[in-house]
């Protein structure tokens, strides 16, 4: 339901998302061997699914059954420093706060198109 299409940096990965017509951005961290806090996820298909995260104080998208990981989410944020693994989406990819690694932009109205368009829980396939 929910495509990624990858495309990997030294410093970040950076993807087209499409769901039901709508395309927009996510921002992870580069590829480093599916290390926690420190790597995007591997390739592959997922479920994932909606919830409260206590912690963000807010919903969330949170993937299922990522080897060797856990609360692997969708959240909102602009900067690789605001991600331990997770995803961060936006409607454009530009460089914001001059640390030289592409950010997204508008965060929030793009998670919240996300949160409108896709049901509590669905496929997530994740591509290069």
């Amino acid at each position: 339901m929910l495509t990624i299409d990858r495309k990997y940096y030294d410093d970040c990965t950076v993807s087209r998302v499409t769901v039901f017509g709508f395309q927009c951005f996510f921002l992870e961290l580069p590829w480093r061997e599916n290390e926690k806090n420190v790597s995007c996820i591997p390739e592959g298909t997922y479920t994932a699914f909606k919830r409260l995260s206590p912690s963000k104080n807010m919903e969330v998208i949170q993937y299922k059954d990522v080897p060797n990981r856990s609360y692997i989410q969708i959240h909102l944020g602009n900067f690789t420093s605001q991600i331990l693994g997770c995803q961060l989406p936006g409607d454009g990819v530009k460089w914001i706060n001059d640390d030289g690694v592409p950010d997204v932009t508008c965060s929030e109205s793009t998670f919240n198109k996300l949160m409108e368009l896709l049901p509590d829980e669905f496929t997530v396939t994740i591509k290069s």
